[in-house]
């Protein structure tokens, strides 16, 4: 799977892949030259070129462009972590799946402009920058050093190439469909919500329009409409939820023309093929044994844990698979599936997941998730 940006020739193209399918005790890092042209798969994960360098802006548009932080999770702590006062060239990007301060010191050794670390060191507010704790110590040399720090950690799991997608492939030949789809990042029209009503009257037309009109954050259109024979106008109108209140204070006025408001919420469009997990069900069913066998291929590992649900075997069949890279708890919870595939899992989800479905749930969590 090639996941690294349009624009960049980097790293291998598994990279990305496997960022959260390594032991926990392992780092992942890889040092990538950085230059303007097409991705292709290399053998070396150094890449030199002699024109190597990129302005840190334009890496960052270019890093969005491949996967939008608008995917991340609202809890996720996403995007440029630590910036270097500006400009900031970058020449080398260094990629990790945890940025510790063995990797950082790693990554200056590497003459590192900008480290892409999958899961973000900086997770929870600092209110101090010491030499105290690990964390802080690695912003520390960052700045020191002018070496900035972005991390895209969900925003790439739920990108349509990311890493839940290449996980779906290891399955075999399926269909999938996310479990949680991402939300585009903005409404298809102006506002948040729409007001619709009628109106039969010129004069009561003039003024309400006026009125409407009048309000902040509102757009108004108007069309004929025809009720019981009677020729009418039907409002339509988008506004904000602050515009909103404002609407109806107006409206309540005319309790005729009140009680026959009809107020819509607006939800922004689901995105195809983008959001956290995905759920995959099989061409053909397959016994457990195959199943784990093609994961294992898939993720280049040779053991992995299983649980096996009350009275299945290695032979019970495969037909729908539930993922999630990472800690999938909140995602994989009331998705009903043959078989469970996550990188680490609490110990009441599984509780859950054997005693609801009496199924066939999978942690990875010894080869997975990270530090």
């Amino acid at each position: 799977m090639g996941v690294l940006p349009q624009g960049f020739t980097g790293c291998a193209s598994w990279l990305f892949g496997v960022l959260t399918l390594l032991p926990d005790s392992c780092m992942l890092s890889s040092c990538v030259r950085l230059v303007p042209t097409t991705v292709r798969p290399v053998h070396s994960l150094i890449c030199n070129s002699s024109r190597s360098f990129m302005d840190l802006k334009t890496l960052l548009s270019s890093l969005n462009d491949f996967a939008s932080l608008s995917f991340a999770e609202s809890w996720d702590n996403v995007g440029l972590l630590v910036e270097p006062s500006p400009p900031h060239i970058v020449n080398t990007l260094f990629l990790t799946n945890d940025l510790t301060e063995e990797v950082m010191e790693e990554a200056l050794q590497k003459k590192a402009d900008l480290i892409l670390s999958y899961h973000p060191p900086i997770f929870r507010p600092m209110k101090r920058i010491t030499w105290k704790t690990w964390k802080e110590r690695v912003v520390i040399r960052a700045l020191e050093n002018r070496v900035g720090i972005y991390s895209p950690h969900t925003a790439y799991d739920a990108a349509p190439q990311g890493v839940n997608n290449w996980l779906a492939k290891g399955l075999g030949a399926c269909t999938s469909r996310p479990i949680h789809p991402s939300k585009a990042p903005n409404y298809p029209t102006e506002g948040t919500h729409r007001v619709e009503f009628n109106v039969n009257h010129t004069q009561d037309l003039d003024k309400v329009m006026s009125a409407m009109k009048g309000i902040v954050d509102v757009s108004v259109a108007s069309f004929p409409a025809r009720i019981d024979d009677e020729q009418q106008t039907r409002i339509s109108l988008n506004c904000t939820q602050k515009a909103l209140m404002q609407v109806v204070a107006f409206l309540s006025q005319n309790r005729q023309l009140y009680q026959k408001t009809e107020i819509l919420s607006l939800e922004k469009p689901l995105l195809l093929n983008t959001g956290m997990g995905r759920l995959c069900t099989l061409d053909e069913s397959v016994s457990l044994a195959t199943m784990i066998e093609r994961i294992k291929r898939h993720l280049k590992l040779s053991h992995i844990r299983l649980a096996l649900g009350a009275g299945r075997t290695l032979e019970s069949l495969v037909k729908v698979v539930a993922l999630c890279a990472g800690s999938g708890c909140s995602v994989l919870r009331g998705v009903e599936a043959d078989l469970y595939l996550t990188g680490s899992i609490s110990q009441r989800t599984k509780y859950w997941l054997l005693l609801q479905f009496i199924t066939l749930p999978v942690s990875l969590r010894q080869c997975s998730h990270g530090c």
